[in-house]
């Protein structure tokens, strides 16, 4: 049963925190309650005085007076956590889901494209937390900033952690990091509450198809790979309607058409619409999924299209890729699937 599959891997993940959590020095007595009068103000201090990532142990500033964030499914837990920023990219933030975005007290590094490492320069950074877009520039950023801790959490290499569980320990580790275990907790549990609803909402069976609209096209995303969309596969048990050799983590998805789409006869559509926070992104004009979808002649005998089983990702998802937007997408499945067996 689908249930029990991920009661078991969520069982195995729990263990794996707990055993992450145990590579954590706690501080002593003295510096909670540091921790607790500085909350709120203009430093922050860290909980923990060395912590497991990426690349080894790392040890943490005590009282850092910079923190520079350049990963973007970070940055929406680093607000809820109050954490004041010196530096980040802004260009890669969503004004309508961050506040950082139009901080004008941040010193903005631009996108992961053309960095400003000038403003990291000076930031002058005690802490950085790197990752994601910006996981390609880590040995730039030890080059600008030879002083500064980096703490990395990204998907291993080895594809021995999925997002999921990758979401999970990067919130909890930012949580022991900032003194703020608790409200990472609430985050983690909100989250894995929508993976068990969409879980017992999925009937095991349906077809599914994830799919990325990017500049009035109608892309594949394939399961567990494909961006943002393909990870929901290994959430989620669905069963993919499609299946193809050597699909690829390409943001735009991969190209196919909408023949090859409706031939696979998906019973649902998962659909990310890249360009909802980009409209005007690099000269596009933007056409939304929705309008791309109901518009296509080929998809119209589909059964997901007939039966008004197309499920819309958060319009924020592509530039965040939080725990977050998860959590909303995977909240949107649950329903559009709670609904559909009311039915």
């Amino acid at each position: 049963m689908p249930t029990l599959e991920f009661s078991r891997r969520r069982a195995a993940l729990l263990s794996t925190a707990t055993a992450a959590a145990l590579l954590l020095t706690a501080c002593g007595s003295d510096s909670d309650s540091d921790a607790e009068e500085d909350n709120g103000n203009e430093e922050a201090q860290t909980e923990v005085t060395e912590i497991e990532d990426d690349h080894g142990t790392q040890e943490l500033p005590e009282d850092p007076d910079s923190i520079v964030a350049t990963d973007n499914r970070s940055f929406r837990t680093l607000e809820e956590f109050g954490v004041e920023l010196t530096a980040a990219p802004q260009d890669i933030m969503d004004p309508e889901t961050h506040s950082y975005a139009e901080d004008e007290d941040i010193l903005n590094l631009g996108n992961h494209r053309e960095p400003d490492f000038e403003q990291l320069v000076a930031a002058e950074p005690d802490l950085i937390i790197n990752g994601q877009r910006f996981a390609q520039y880590y040995e730039d950023l030890e080059e600008y900033a030879p002083d500064a801790t980096i703490v990395e959490f990204e998907l291993d290499e080895e594809g021995d952690e999925t997002l999921d569980e990758n979401l999970i320990h990067k919130t909890e580790a930012l949580g022991e990091i900032f003194g703020e275990q608790e409200a990472a907790e609430e985050l983690v549990t909100a989250f894995q509450d929508e993976i068990d609803r969409a879980t017992e909402a999925y009937d095991g069976e349906s077809t599914v198809m994830g799919l990325v609209t990017s500049g009035g096209d109608i892309n594949y995303a394939a399961p567990s790979v494909g961006r943002a969309v393909g990870p929901l596969f290994d959430m989620v048990p669905f069963e993919p309607a499609l299946e193809v050799d050597d699909a690829s983590t390409d943001h735009e998805g991969d190209d196919i058409s909408v023949e090859a789409i409706a031939d696979s006869n998906p019973e649902w559509l998962i659909v990310m619409d890249r360009d909802a926070r980009m409209s005007g992104d690099e000269g596009e004009e933007y056409s939304p999924a929705q309008e791309l979808i109901e518009e296509s002649e080929a998809l119209q005998d589909v059964p997901a299209v007939q039966n008004d089983q197309v499920i819309y990702m958060p319009g924020n998802l592509y530039l965040t890729e939080d725990i977050q937007a998860y959590t909303e997408a995977l909240a949107s499945i649950a329903d559009a699937m709670e609904e559909a067996q009311d039915q």
